[in-house]
């Protein structure tokens, strides 16, 4: 189980419920990582529960906020003052505002910017910064949390009958994720700085009996996911065996887009 072979990795937003689910699999699979979040009572829960399963040095936190430059550095700082490197950064923060989820005709324009600039805004910023450093380091690998909703457009009729549907703000911004890879791919090329995107399917979260019925419908067998489905192409993204994958989005759906 030690593909990772003690590699440093930050995840943004990883006391989330995708986030806990790929810190776990880090540890689970060989890496140390650094749940950076600014949910400390969450981060430091999942750093106690991880500690409990795999090893008290397996994980640790630190506070960040995406959208603010110093706190990234800081986070970043922290780490690498801890760790003496950072081998990569991974970014599943998921800020929103209160009045996210809404119908496209009722969305206000401030509203849908600031969720743009939070999540997308944010993913830029956190990338730059990373960059900066894997620069002055030598080396370097980031990897973005996407979603199919980037790649497809929704399948509004799983929502019928729900209160539920995709954000635009969400499609807009996982799509910019992707591009937004392959444009750092490219433009570090000979830097040794990897980039890539990993694109997830609905991810099970208490949702309704009739939608989880619809998705299930499109999908190949199980239909929703769990966080540590997505887990594994992660780690190979982190991994060695990744070592040519630059500017790649791997989409982790059970069939769900196709």
């Amino acid at each position: 189980m030690n593909v990772l072979g003690g590699k440093v990795v930050l995840v943004a937003g990883g006391a989330g419920l995708l986030g806990a689910g790929l810190c776990r699999g880090i540890v689970q699979y060989g890496g140390v990582v650094c749940i950076a979040d600014c949910n400390e009572k969450g981060a430091r829960a999942l750093q106690e529960q991880i500690a409990r399963e795999f090893g008290a040095t397996s994980a640790d936190w630190a506070w960040i906020d995406i959208t603010s430059k110093a706190a990234i550095n800081s986070c970043l700082e922290k780490v690498r003052a801890t760790h003496g490197r950072l081998d990569a950064v991974v970014n599943a923060a998921y800020p929103r505002t209160a009045s996210w989820g809404k119908a496209f005709l009722d969305v206000e324009y401030d509203d849908f910017c600031e969720n743009i600039n939070m999540q997308l805004g944010g993913a830029f910023l956190l990338s730059q910064q990373a960059a900066a450093m894997f620069i002055r380091q030598g080396y370097g690998n980031i990897i973005q949390m996407a979603s199919i909703q980037g790649i497809m457009a929704p399948r509004f009729d799983t929502y019928e009958g729900t209160s539920m549907t995709t954000p635009v703000a969400y499609a807009v911004l996982k799509a910019g994720l992707i591009h937004l890879a392959r444009y750092m791919a490219k433009y570090f090329k000979g830097r040794n700085i990897r980039v890539n995107t990993i694109s997830p399917g609905g991810i099970l979260d208490n949702q309704p009996e009739s939608f989880l019925k619809k998705y299930e419908a499109y999908a190949s067998s199980k239909g929703m996911l769990d966080p540590k489905d997505i887990a594994g192409a992660l780690v190979f993204l982190l991994s060695d065996a990744s070592s040519f994958v630059n500017g790649q989005n791997i989409v982790v759906d059970d069939g769900f887009s196709l």
